[in-house]
């Protein structure tokens, strides 16, 4: 019997604003220790002694949990040592990304389009996507029974301005109701809440349900509420950018081989993840098990990992789409988003294996 695939939807991807701080999608701590080794006698990748990966300790970042985990970004490092560091928040990565902290990143649209506007473009390009769904609207079935009766409920989103509280915003919009984008109030209430706490939040009676991403959703599951919207539900072909993987322009011209390794790796992660669903599912359990003290209990980790799909491609039109979102909101000027991808190396990984190349939607680099 054919295993399933592997993961399914992701995330939600929205811009983000320059102005503001986004919120964490992760669970991770910030720079755990590091225990892998270079391939003993390998020769090092572009004369280097580590390449530096950061992402976050969450389930839509399962290519750089399963990648690390399985060994597969060390394989194709070879002698060059994978060196890698967890965040809470994308701000923190951004911020390490800038100061050379890290080379290249796992890390979700918004604090990627925040960094790029926000440095003039001239910090980060996104060179391959990662996830794609895996955020859901949650609510409390004994308060809300169907979508219009969200109107006039305190509904939790991680925070101002997030790719999930952007993508909220637009919805309520698309239901002809009116809320503040910046105080949350009006004909719904929008609770920003950290997704550590939004479950506590729901136990308590002080929220009626929330708009976040994976795990969370399912955790709030777990306490009783119910799915009642799958954000994908609301994406041409349910596909839509929650995870990217971006690189520090400087390290991206000095060091293309190295790029291209971590890429060869990605690519190979997804392939691997989608052919091998549970066990996929167990590594990352596995990895963020040790990066975070704790594994996902069953009840949580089997619903949240078939709602994301990985992916190669970076789903740039969807980007685009959740920039305006937020400019519809009123939480971000209109961005010039040009060159904020480049495909290449990605695309030359994909075409040596035997894959379609896949598209920038007129962002990349000129």
């Amino acid at each position: 019997m054919p295993a399933p695939p592997a993961l399914r939807r992701t995330l939600a991807v929205l811009a983000a604003l320059p102005l503001l701080a986004l919120a964490s999608c992760g669970y991770g701590s910030q720079a755990v220790e590091n225990t892998e080794h270079a391939v003993a006698g390998a020769a090092k990748t572009d004369g280097l002694d580590s390449v530096r990966i950061g992402y976050f300790g969450n389930l839509t970042h399962a290519t750089a949990l399963v990648g690390r985990q399985k060994g597969f970004f060390q394989k194709e490092l070879g002698g060059t040592k994978a060196d890698y560091s967890t965040f809470n928040a994308g701000p923190s990565e951004i911020e390490a990304l800038n100061s050379g902290s890290i080379d290249i990143g796992w890390i979700g649209p918004s604090p990627a389009i925040n960094g790029y506007t926000k440095a003039d473009g001239k910090n980060l390009r996104i060179i391959s996507g990662s996830a794609s769904g895996g955020v859901k609207l949650v609510v409390n079935p004994e308060k809300i029974k169907s979508l219009k009766d969200v109107k006039g409920k305190k509904i939790a989103t991680p925070q101002l301005g997030n790719t999930q509280d952007v993508a909220f915003l637009n919805w309520i919009s698309e239901q002809g109701w009116k809320v503040d984008a910046q105080s949350g109030q009006g004909d719904v209430s929008v609770i920003r809440s950290d997704n550590k706490v939004t479950p506590d939040l729901y136990r308590s009676g002080s929220i009626d349900g929330a708009w976040v991403p994976e795990p969370t959703a399912s955790k709030l599951v777990a306490e009783g509420a119910k799915v009642l919207l799958d954000e994908a539900d609301l994406w041409p072909d349910k596909k839509f950018v929650t995870t990217n993987v971006i690189v520090s322009q400087s390290f991206l011209k000095q060091h293309p081989e190295a790029v291209e390794a971590v890429l060869k790796a990605s690519v190979e992660t997804n392939r691997w993840i989608n052919a091998h669903p549970e066990q996929a599912k167990a590594a990352a359990n596995a990895r963020l098990k040790q990066d975070t003290g704790m594994a996902l209990p069953a009840d949580v980790i089997d619903p949240a990992w078939k709602s994301i799909q990985v992916t190669d491609d970076p789903l740039a039109a969807t980007l685009k789409t959740q920039a305006e979102h937020a400019v519809k909101a009123g939480l971000l000027q209109k961005p010039d988003l040009t060159g904020i991808y480049d495909l290449t190396p990605l695309n030359k990984v994909l075409k040596a294996e035997g894959e379609p190349e896949v598209g920038d939607a007129g962002l990349g680099v000129h």
